[in-house]
């Protein structure tokens, strides 16, 4: 937070400043009126210089705020409580130097310093002062140059310390993504190499055992085309997540637009795959984290189903409601409550990102037979 921007607690203590800054004005005012009796309308100006005062002291309240208008303002009241016969120190200057120094505003206050030590001595001899002397002397006596000195000082120093420790907080965050980058990096490398030439050989030799059948005219197994496809999608995978972790500028990875490529592929491997989604409106999307959740959620039960369900059909629903985007993916499988899977990491993994999100995922058999995915993730959609 700013130091133009307050909160709630710096507010409160700027108001209890202000007030009892004001009060300690008024106390002191009641007995520091100077100047000739008969000169003054003592009812008028009287009430003036206490309004004056009061104003002087209430204007720190939002000193943070408006620091330069608060100098103004303090210094045109202490000069107008001394014109109307008030000796009393211009203690809120003070503050507003104090603040307007340390919002970085040395220039203007210097100059706002020096035009008000000009001000008061004629204010003093506006009272009523004849005497230039003791008009000086009263004018000395409200603002020492010592004490604007010592004001601007103060708030020059904690300036420089803020300014320092914004700075040690800007090398902190910079030296933590520097090395976030650094081990970013360090796992492409490592997926790279180790990773990338497996993958590539079990793809290579797939697409080379699917040829050879189909060259010699034999049926190709479904097992086979699996593999072949699950080879293509894991370099695909794989290529994806080096390039998002080489630059993480780089385009999000796949999200709804996508799911219909998946059910596609259920098909091809031999699953009855069906897709639904409903009120879906163009040219509005969800947030980037949802988007790429609901495509792991449904590639991950597709891929459940096509292991371990042994189903014939399966069916994605995708429900794209106004405060929610809602997942149902079900199979016809051999689960059944009795014979509940144990969740693997694929479930965990969803589990965790619905749960990131503030989402909810319920997995588990139908009682009628199959296996049934529901997630529930709270969207704002943007267009």
């Amino acid at each position: 937070m700013s130091a133009g921007e307050p909160g709630v607690r710096a507010r409160v203590g700027d108001w209890g400043i202000a007030v009892g800054v004001a009060a300690a004005l008024l106390t002191t005012g009641l007995s520091g009126l100077t100047g000739p009796a008969g000169q003054r309308s003592a009812v008028t100006v009287d009430v003036l210089g206490y309004a004056l005062l009061a104003v002087g002291g209430l204007a720190l309240a939002v000193r943070r705020r408006a620091p330069v208008a608060v100098l103004a303002v303090t210094g045109l009241c202490a000069a107008g409580y001394q014109a109307a016969g008030f000796d009393v120190p211009a203690v809120g200057y003070l503050f507003a130097v104090y603040a307007a120094v340390r919002a970085g505003h040395r220039t203007v206050t210097v100059v706002t310093s020096v035009a008000l030590l000009a001000l008061l001595p004629l204010a003093a001899l506006a009272s009523g002062l004849h005497d230039t002397g003791q008009a000086f002397a009263q004018a000395r006596g409200a603002l020492e140059i010592a004490w604007l000195v010592a004001a601007g000082a103060a708030g020059e120093a904690l300036r420089q310390a803020e300014r320092r420790a914004d700075e040690a907080e800007r090398t902190r965050e910079e030296t933590a993504r520097r090395r976030a980058d650094e081990e970013r990096l360090r796992i492409a490398r490592e997926l790279h190499d180790s990773l990338t030439h497996q993958i590539s050989v079990i793809k290579v030799q797939a697409e080379v055992a699917v040829h050879v059948a189909r060259r010699r005219g034999e049926d190709v197994p479904p097992a086979l085309l699996a593999i072949q496809e699950a080879g293509r999608e894991a370099a695909r995978e794989l290529r994806a997540t080096l390039e998002a972790l080489r630059d993480d500028d780089t385009a999000p990875p796949r999200g709804l637009d996508d799911v219909t490529e998946l059910v596609e592929r259920a098909r091809a491997i031999g699953l009855d795959a069906t897709l639904t989604i409903e009120g879906r409106q163009d040219g509005v999307r969800v947030p980037t984290a949802v988007d790429r959740t609901v495509y792991r959620i449904v590639q991950e039960s597709l891929t459940n189903i096509a292991r371990h369900a042994d189903a014939a059909t399966a069916s994605v629903r995708i429900d794209c409601r106004p405060d929610t985007l809602a997942i149902r993916v079900d199979d016809d499988g051999r689960a059944t409550p009795d014979t509940a899977p144990t969740p693997g990491l694929g479930l965990l993994g969803m589990r965790e990102r619905v749960t990131a999100l503030g989402g909810r995922l319920r997995a588990e058999p139908r009682g009628d037979g199959g296996f049934t995915v529901q997630a529930e993730l709270p969207v704002e959609k943007t267009s």
